[in-house]
């Protein structure tokens, strides 16, 4: 469920990747209708790898809030071509990861309290739709999506600490992995996309807090999470509703306290 491609660019691919296809069939192989297929396919992999390692810098921190994307940098880093990395940072500006000003060029998109707030409010209004629905709409594999992926979360939860940089990855990827399981019947693939890029947008100020626990509120968020599962597999719209959009509220506001993210007050 990684993709939040509704972009522009994606459709064109598929239309040019379907035109690459239709007209090779008339050439024999080996011919230049394949050499031009093989030629499109690459480029649309170079671009989706660069993407793919931009969009994990930028998530896990490795860039800072503001800072600029060079292309000659950026070709240095990942050994990749200027083409690729346009179509990159294109897509992530589509994504809100990152901003584009003339005469500036790319910078990672910034962080403040106000995009906080204003992220984890609308994921929290978006979220809480899906999860209705997915409760009037699950089946037996959405309930057991939910208690398996719960029960991943438990268990990656226990092994994760602070100076464990690849279990703090893993945490995250459970986190994620239960909270789509929750909304995962919700039959929209359009709410699907629009949940994928709210939660990409909340992870850039989660992933701090998770490497420094002891300075930010206790939770229990094992019992939070367990409590929202419960309600959704008893059917009860209102209360997991209710403590969905509770878990949220109370994660912005653990957030915006954390000191190893200091947010601004402006975007």
């Amino acid at each position: 469920m990684e993709s939040t491609d509704f972009r522009k660019s994606c459709i064109l691919d598929f239309f040019l990747a379907a035109g690459e296809k239709g007209r090779g069939r008339d050439r024999p192989p080996g011919g230049p209708g394949e050499g031009a297929a093989r030629m499109s396919k690459t480029a649309k992999s170079m671009g989706e790898q660069a993407h793919a390692m931009l969009r994990h810098q930028i998530i896990s921190g490795a860039f800072a809030p503001e800072q600029p994307l060079r292309l000659a940098q950026l070709q240095e880093r990942f050994g990749v071509g200027f083409s690729p990395l346009r179509e990159a940072l294109t897509r992530l500006t589509a994504e809100g990861l990152v901003t584009s000003e003339p005469m500036r060029g790319f910078r990672v998109a910034p962080l403040s309290q106000e995009d906080l707030r204003d992220t984890m409010e609308t994921r929290a209004f978006v979220e809480t739709e899906a999860l209705r629905r997915s409760i009037r709409r699950g089946d037996d594999d959405w309930e057991a999506r939910i208690v398996s992926s719960l029960h991943a979360l438990g268990r990656q939860f226990e092994r994760s600490g602070p100076d464990q940089p690849e279990s703090l990855a893993a945490l995250e990827e459970r986190h994620r992995d239960f909270h789509f399981a929750l909304v995962s019947a919700s039959g929209s693939r359009r709410l699907e996309q629009i949940i994928d890029s709210l939660y990409v947008g909340s992870v850039r100020y989660r992933m701090p807090s998770l490497s420094n626990r002891q300075s930010t509120p206790a939770r229990d968020l094992m019992a939070e999470h367990g409590a929202i599962a419960d309600a959704a597999l008893a059917r009860d719209e209102a209360l997991a509703t209710c403590l969905l959009d509770e878990h949220y509220r109370l994660t912005a506001e653990m957030l915006s306290m954390a000191p190893a993210a200091p947010l601004g007050r402006t975007g």
